[in-house]
């Protein structure tokens, strides 16, 4: 699998990313190892966790994901794998138990790192804002991060353009490391919140783009239709699924999907995230699996090449999401 630079960075990504957020929760440690394993066979070395996956499962504290991944490195080449997580979140009780504070996230990295099992973490990225925390005080204390070099680069998650042009500027006038990353909701069918604004500050400033969910919490792979709405998957009940399957015009834009991969005799999967690469701002899609059948579903995405005629198509069925 090819790979690219990370924004205006010297990192170099897989130009697909495997999302983990299934480890702990949909996939036990067996079927989380024979993903990751199947995942670095085909090229991919870019992994996205965050602190709190699992905790939504009861009786999880969180973190399980990450403990999963740090049991796997310990037989892997640790020095070719971009191993990417977040903070934010609730992680333990008390006032400072979540948020973007410096007491918070100097503790977090320091949780994430044994969990990880590895003494420095590639992107460490925020997960969603703060409100209550000044941007200066999160700046300056992922700053000191990288410069003990227990992280060596940041992003931000779910950050309107507002914030992230100011996050920005901040680190620029204070002169902190700066976010090189973004990692936002992004899809063929869920389009505007991305490409209203977001998308001209990544392109004019150089930041990556690691978008998750590109296939529409797995509406795009095609196992859902018009008269087969109930599908077998952890995220059936999500509210974007029942959004997407109950909307008409949804199913018109998968036809078009399922047309274009009839033609080039690829799975549905394919199409979909081809779209998204054939944009030169995107820097890898990320793609979450809960056994080995969804990652061989998507592996080979980056090799399908979709003409401008065929983007055209794709864009024309999708306005307006």
């Amino acid at each position: 699998m090819d790979s690219v630079k990370l924004g205006r960075t010297g990192l170099k990504v897989s130009r697909l990313c495997l999302g983990t957020m299934t480890f702990g929760w949909s996939a036990d440690e067996a079927a989380s190892f024979q993903i990751m394993d199947a995942a670095f066979d085909a090229g991919m070395t870019f992994f996205d966790t965050a602190d709190i996956y699992s905790r939504w499962i009861e009786g999880n504290q969180g973190g399980e994901s990450e403990t999963i991944i740090g049991k796997w490195m310990k037989h892997k080449p640790r020095r070719e794998l971009v191993i990417a997580t977040k903070a934010r979140g609730r992680m333990w009780p008390g006032a400072n138990g979540e948020g973007l504070s410096r007491a918070h996230l100097i503790q977090a990295v320091e949780d994430s790192l044994t969990r990880l099992q590895t003494d420095y973490i590639d992107l460490y990225q925020v997960h969603y804002p703060d409100e209550e925390t000044p941007l200066d005080e999160t700046l300056a204390a992922l700053d000191s991060l990288v410069q003990s070099g227990k992280v060596r680069y940041v992003g931000c998650s779910n950050y309107p353009a507002w914030l992230l042009m100011k996050s920005l500027w901040v680190s620029d006038v204070r002169r902190l490391t700066r976010f090189d990353c973004l990692q936002p909701h992004y899809s063929l069918l869920h389009r505007s919140e991305f490409e209203r604004e977001l998308m001209a500050v990544c392109r004019d400033q150089q930041v990556a783009v690691i978008p998750y969910s590109p296939l529409a919490a797995g509406f795009l792979t095609g196992k859902y239709s018009r008269d087969n709405r109930d599908v077998d998957s952890t995220r059936q009940s999500s509210g974007l699924i029942r959004q997407l399957t109950a909307d008409e015009r949804a199913h018109v834009a998968l036809d078009e999907v399922r047309r274009i991969a009839a033609d080039h005799q690829v799975p549905v999967a394919h199409v979909a995230l081809a779209w998204m690469l054939a944009n030169p701002v995107i820097t890898s899609p990320i793609i979450g699996a809960r056994n080995l059948a969804q990652l061989q579903e998507v592996l080979g995405a980056p090799d399908l090449k979709l003409s401008d005629e065929e983007v055209k198509r794709l864009n024309d069925v999708s306005q307006g999401f």
